[in-house]
């Protein structure tokens, strides 16, 4: 499997288009907004130029009013990798979700329910022995994640003890079953990357061009439609700032700017949160030959 991860308008769809052509891969998409049908110029999703390319998965699955989690994306980019072996192809995940990446890779970590009284008496036992205590017994159980958790960090400390005393195993020992439990033994993630000032410049200029596109028009129609603009897909970046333009809050220019700022900000967590994998070999949006290279040894050591 060949990740493609980075933050908004570096330039994956350009490169998984690239690479799915030359390789024969098949594209699934990881991100959170494109698996809303009606929701296009907003969520730059691919055009169908762009998609009849290459196959493309986990793209336009869901109504807008529908509430996609990370387990239905789980769900449904596994079925779509499934298949895609199955034709032997190459599965090319590609997007900026990190979360749902994380989900698919790593899994989802579901536990039963915890029972109140566990987690009233370790309350009971913060107040009265105070949290030096708990985390002795954290050490003794669960050192690995001891090791993680800050002694301050009381919550997680908890809750790190509450898994311990339900399940009799270790939060770490059970998130790394979990991890040994996945199919995905063989991934090669790609991180894309260029100078700030140039990504900055890219995502103004991405937002001008969404306007010109008739991402309002777009945002109306979905409104026409009876999507609701209290709905999650409807409050994302984007989707409410043509909100406040359409209801007269913003003029087009005050919008633009509050638009690229935001995604700019957005664009910035993303680097936060990709930053934290190690296994991400990170390149120049431009560099083109290099991952191919990389991606050759990868399919053909």
């Amino acid at each position: 499997m060949i990740v493609i991860v980075g933050p908004t308008a570096i330039g994956k769809t350009e490169l998984s288009l690239v690479i799915a052509e030359k390789y024969g891969a098949e594209i699934v998409s990881v991100d959170s907004m494109q698996v809303y049908r009606y929701m296009d110029i907003g969520t730059a999703k691919p055009s169908a130029e762009e998609q009849a390319r290459a196959p493309h998965h986990v793209i336009d699955v869901a109504d807008p009013d529908e509430d996609y989690s990370v387990a239905r994306f789980v769900d449904d980019a596994t079925h779509a990798i499934d298949s895609i072996y199955r034709r032997d192809k190459v599965p090319l995940l590609a997007g900026g979700t990190g979360l749902y990446l994380r989900g698919l890779l790593e899994g989802i970590f579901e536990l039963p329910e915890i029972d109140r009284t566990i987690r009233d008496t370790l309350e009971k036992r913060l107040q009265e022995e105070g949290r030096e205590s708990l985390y002795s017994d954290l050490i003794a159980c669960d050192p690995d994640s001891a090791a993680r958790i800050h002694p301050n960090d009381t919550h997680r400390m908890l809750r790190a003890l509450e898994i311990y005393q339900t399940t009799g195993a270790g939060w770490s020992d059970l998130l790394a079953a979990q991890k040994r439990d996945k199919n995905f033994s063989k991934v090669l993630k790609i991180g894309l990357t260029c100078e700030r000032d140039l990504l900055y410049n890219r995502i103004n200029k991405r937002t001008g061009i969404m306007m010109e596109m008739g991402f309002a028009e777009e945002v109306q129609r979905l409104l026409d439609m009876g999507y609701n603009g209290d709905l999650n897909s409807m409050q994302s970046i984007g989707y409410r700032h043509m909100q406040n333009f359409l209801a007269g809050e913003w003029d087009r220019k005050e919008t633009i700017e509050l638009l690229a700022r935001d995604t700019r900000r957005f664009a910035k967590r993303q680097y936060t949160w990709f930053n934290r994998d190690p296994d991400i070999r990170w390149f120049d949006r431009e560099a083109h030959d290099e991952i191919s290279s990389l991606i050759d040894n990868f399919l053909h050591p």
